[in-house]
């Protein structure tokens, strides 16, 4: 299985004659081929595969490799970046589309753009199996995608988990779908966020986050505990600035905004509904006038660390206190 976010047509034998994997996310182009090629090693442990890049494949490659053999052995054969070929190497491929032979699996691996799209929309007219495999640039694809992976290997995790591991991690699929697989291999039952944090705590991206919660939450001490531990593990000074900017924001916003469901609140202020009860319970102790004294304190430290002061570490110190004493302003008024 290809995870959540690999969709495919409703022609879902892997052995299909002919198989197009479409997109720009290199991992589910690679798992498209492993998943073609494990079937037909499953069918016949002697497979060939052959993996072409564009220019391996040259006008009448294509024919040589496809041809009968004595043998009749079973071939699986790759092309990689397929909207790259030549033009006469792309005439030989939709002949081939038209017949295409038997005991032979052709992935076709395509960017999905207007570059070659003609062999694309010949391979579809041809019926050809397609997978989807786009690159995921909207955070909420990554979390549909970890869900995916946590499913597929037949574990649970909670929401709260998948979203950190997301934090953690980055945006970088490879990185997700290992730190899945090492979290299912170590951990028993269901995963939580805090076996997440114990394991991935010292990512750059989780470590900021750390710095700006324990700060809206008015938790100085711990503020900066997370603040000193990621500057000595290499954080960027203006990742940080940017993450305690995020984190005042959304208290902002939340505040401001009128009361309703998380799923309501979430689709009218952008922010995924998890992320609306964890910031519903961090904006207890905030005032309107706490937040415009914490986004000043958070401009005051990225002009600091973006060279506006001698001392990045000073600048962002006094902003955590800043903040971190706003979030307790409404005890105070």
């Amino acid at each position: 299985m290809l995870g959540a976010m690999a969709r495919k047509t409703a022609n879902d034998d892997p052995l299909a004659p002919v198989t197009v994997a479409v997109g720009q996310e290199d991992l589910l182009l690679d798992r498209a081929v492993r998943e073609v090629v494990a079937a037909a090693r499953a069918a016949d442990p002697d497979t060939d595969v052959r993996d072409l890049t564009p220019d391996q494949l040259q006008p009448g490659t294509l024919a040589e490799l496809t041809s009968p053999s004595l043998f009749a052995e079973r071939k699986v054969v790759v092309v990689r970046g397929a909207q790259d070929l030549s033009a006469d190497t792309v005439k030989d491929v939709k002949a081939y589309l038209g017949s295409p032979a038997e005991e032979i699996t052709l992935v076709l691996l395509h960017a999905g753009g207007a570059k070659g799209k003609g062999l694309l929309d010949a391979a579809r007219k041809a019926g050809a199996r397609e997978v989807a495999c786009p690159k995921m640039t909207k955070p909420a694809d990554r979390l549909a995608f970890v869900r995916g992976e946590f499913r597929t290997a037949g574990r649970s995790a909670t929401p709260e988990a998948c979203q950190a591991l997301c934090d953690a991690i980055g945006s970088d699929l490879r990185e997700l779908a290992s730190a899945v697989t090492q979290l299912v291999a170590d951990i028993e039952g269901t995963i939580d966020e805090a076996v997440v944090g114990r394991y991935y705590t010292g990512r750059a991206e989780a470590s900021s986050f750390t710095v700006a919660d324990r700060a809206v939450e008015g938790r100085t001490a711990e503020a900066l505990e997370a603040l000193r531990w990621s500057l000595a593990t290499g954080v960027a000074p203006v990742m940080i600035t940017s993450v305690l900017a995020q984190g005042v924001r959304a208290i902002g916003k939340l505040s401001s905004a009128r009361g309703g469901r998380p799923a309501d609140l979430a689709r009218e202020l952008g922010m995924p509904p998890w992320k609306i009860d964890r910031v519903r319970q961090q904006m207890r102790g905030w005032t309107p006038d706490g937040v415009s004294v914490a986004m000043r304190a958070v401009a005051e430290a990225d002009a600091g660390v973006k060279g506006g002061g001698d001392d990045p570490e000073y600048a962002l110190e006094k902003a955590v206190v800043v903040i971190a004493r706003a979030a307790r302003s409404r005890g105070r008024g």
